[in-house]
């Protein structure tokens, strides 16, 4: 009778043990999950830093380059299309992911082309305003890359995490699915042409 009461007991213990297991594993999960979800927020609160300079750069330069208006509506396009794709921490899967970096891409290329067209205006190069907004572009071009390499590294945690044994058991119970990460863009293999 004591020997049942024994192995009864031991086997209730291990229950509870794998339960209070399982359950520290999921809240896990979920503090990885909340984790990417802010690495997520980051990068966006950096591309949309960048989106509000982008009407000021564009102004300045219009005073001084009013010619170059393809340029000017190439980058105003750019960021209109930017700042129409949202993607919130629940929606991101590749295909979302690469279309907003898709867009962001395509505004980076056009600010890149406007800033190269200041080099033939050197009233503009000298011009405070320009320069402190180029200043800030710079800056918030470096923080948008620290913010992106964040987000990957919460990325790759995150997805080790649901991918392990046994937790990939509670991941698959709990909803949890692996996470996108960035990805290079079309040419980035290539080094740029410098031209003198």
């Amino acid at each position: 009778m004591k020997k049942s009461y024994i192995i009864i007991g031991a086997v209730v213990l291990v229950i509870v043990l794998l339960v209070m297991a399982g359950v520290g594993t999921y809240n896990s999960m979920v503090a990885a999950d909340e984790s990417v979800a802010t690495e997520w927020a980051k990068v966006e609160a950096q591309y949309q830093r960048r989106n509000d300079l982008i009407p000021n750069l564009v102004s300045t330069v219009k005073g001084y380059a009013a010619h170059e208006q393809e340029t000017l509506d190439a980058v105003v396009e750019a960021r209109a299309k930017a700042t129409q794709i949202t993607l919130s921490a629940d929606d991101l899967t590749e295909k979302n992911l690469a279309a907003f970096q898709s867009a962001q891409s395509e505004l980076s290329s056009a600010l890149s082309r406007l800033l190269a067209v200041s080099e033939n205006y050197p009233d503009l190069k000298a011009n405070q305003n320009f320069l402190e907004l180029q200043a800030q572009l710079e800056g918030t071009e470096n923080r948008i890359a620290v913010a992106r390499t964040r987000y990957t590294e919460a990325v790759r945690q995150y997805n080790v995490m649901i991918r392990r044994f046994p937790a990939s058991i509670i991941a698959s119970w709990g909803g949890f699915e692996s996470k996108p990460q960035f990805a290079a863009t079309a040419g980035a293999e290539n080094a740029p042409a410098v031209e003198f």
